[in-house]
């Protein structure tokens, strides 16, 4: 049995690509480039290469930490799905194809508006493509490079 349908979609239903596997957060954590906004901050890396679709047809992937430091389970949740709708409704604006972001929650995320949160994600998007290529990779605590 064939199906016309195409293989994957870019944003079906205005939903972002998510980072669904450890291996993708942990590598963001020790390759990627971070930017520091006041309710969280993004780490971005390249997404491994796919022979089978083309570098600028990848969609942007998303990852949002919210850890129990933050806030109980109500506050947490809370806050990821506060992070999931800016995203929706235009946070990643300024992601770029081919790129993996971890958005690593602060607690100001469960009190900030709505619009703060879409700003600081547009701006934390387009200050990582404008430092992308330009940082040596993160070093250890004993000097050793991470890569």
């Amino acid at each position: 049995m064939t199906t016309d349908a195409p293989a994957k979609q870019i944003h079906p239903n205005g939903k972002p690509e998510r980072l669904r596997h450890r291996r993708d957060f942990i590598r963001a954590s020790k390759l990627g480039l971070r930017f520091n906004a006041p309710v969280f901050s993004v780490q971005a890396v390249p997404q491994t290469p796919d022979a089978s679709v083309p570098p600028p047809k990848i969609s942007p992937r998303f990852g949002i930490t919210v850890t129990k430091k933050v806030s109980g389970a109500v506050g947490r949740n809370r806050i990821r799905r506060r992070l999931k709708e800016a995203l929706r409704a235009g946070g990643r604006l300024g992601a770029l194809p081919g790129q993996d972001y971890v958005i690593i929650a602060r607690r100001e995320a469960l009190t900030a508006s709505f619009a703060d949160l879409i700003f600081h994600m547009t701006e934390s998007f387009t200050r990582l493509k404008s430092r992308k290529g330009s940082r040596e990779p993160r070093k250890h605590k004993d000097g050793q490079s991470a890569r």
